[in-house]
């Protein structure tokens, strides 16, 4: 599990750094404050550390961080990262629950490779994912095309490594305990499942002994099926990552606040979560979880100018534009309500 991270001019990410992290983290801040690039950044690390050493795959870690940064942030060079302006060097610190840790400092003129400063993270079994805001089953054939087999520039690594890892067949016997019931949960949301059938190579949503194209399914559900095909079978293990990007996305609020609820309960037995959200309503009920579960949800809260700080929703929701402009909108209900 991640525990802490640092990030100094890393794109649009001047000073940001997150500490005594758990199960459960969120960032928060207005477009453009770097909350997706930050939760690539960490996945791009992530991965870089689980698909090290895996099969007979000769690269060193350096060259698969090198090239997961490359073809999830998809710049010309990896120089390009670096924030502009003043001789300014890229810098990165992640630390692990067992205090193993990487670092990384390079410049502007900095091309495909990166050598880290200091890692020694060790080799890691478990699978992580970045979950992206729109779904991915019906764009699945374009993206394997122009990530694997064209090797150009459109869908970044984290679109690519979700669409592999969906396509792997649902395992069975028995899953873990609230694996199981999560799939039951989700499963019950959309009153159906997905399914990849290598025959046709395509996705279709079921229903009983229905099957619906997938071009034809709502977003909605095709966004709850895919974590539920990843917890079928068996991408994902108690150990694993999972960085979601706005999780409201084409989600009914009944939906979300259930997804959040499963959330909570995966967390609880040991994946760690970093979500991105521009909802009250993920803040709000997050903030409720905490409360009720007697938890801790670290918060990074970015402000209009990109200045971060660290909250925490156990103590109560911090202050943030998402609430401000939600207290704004009640104000002026309550003014009509009085003319």
């Amino acid at each position: 599990m991640i525990k802490s991270f640092k990030f100094e001019n890393f794109g649009p990410l001047t000073d940001v750094g997150g500490h005594n992290l758990g199960p459960i983290n969120v960032f928060i801040g207005p477009n453009s404050s770097g909350k997706t690039f930050l939760l690539k950044a960490l996945y791009a690390m992530i991965r870089a550390q689980e698909e090290t050493g895996r099969g007979d795959d000769p690269r060193d870690f350096g060259q698969v961080l090198s090239d997961k940064l490359y073809w999830t942030f998809q710049t010309d060079k990896l120089g390009d990262l670096v924030q502009k302006g003043g001789g300014k060097r890229l810098k990165a610190t992640l630390t692990q629950d067992d205090n193993s840790s990487l670092v990384l400092e390079f410049g502007p003129d900095t091309q495909r490779k990166v050598i880290p400063i200091h890692n020694n993270l060790p080799e890691r079994q478990a699978n992580s994912i970045f979950l992206p805001p729109k779904e991915v089953l019906s764009l699945a054939k374009v993206i394997i095309k122009s990530g694997l087999q064209d090797k150009v520039f459109g869908f970044d690594a984290t679109y690519v490594d979700l669409v592999l890892a969906l396509q792997n067949p649902t395992q069975r016997g028995r899953n873990y305990d609230a694996f199981s019931r999560s799939r039951q949960k989700l499963e019950s949301m959309f009153q159906g499942w997905i399914e990849y059938q290598s025959e046709g190579d395509k996705w279709v949503y079921r229903q009983g002994n229905s099957r619906f194209s997938i071009n034809v399914t709502a977003e909605g559900i095709k966004k709850i099926a895919i974590l539920d095909t990843l917890l079928g079978n068996r991408y994902l293990s108690p150990a694993s990552m999972v960085f979601i990007d706005e999780p409201e996305s084409a989600l009914h609020p009944t939906a979300i606040s259930q997804l959040l609820e499963i959330i909570e309960q995966l967390a609880s037995v040991g994946i760690q979560f970093f979500i991105a959200t521009h909802s009250y309503f993920v803040v709000k009920k997050l903030h409720l979880l905490a409360q009720r579960e007697k938890i801790s949800i670290p918060t990074l809260v970015a402000d209009p100018k990109n200045n971060w700080k660290q909250f925490d929703l156990c103590q109560g929701i911090p202050d943030n534009e998402i609430i401000n402009e939600s207290i704004r909108i009640f104000d002026a209900e309550l003014e009509l309500i009085g003319s």
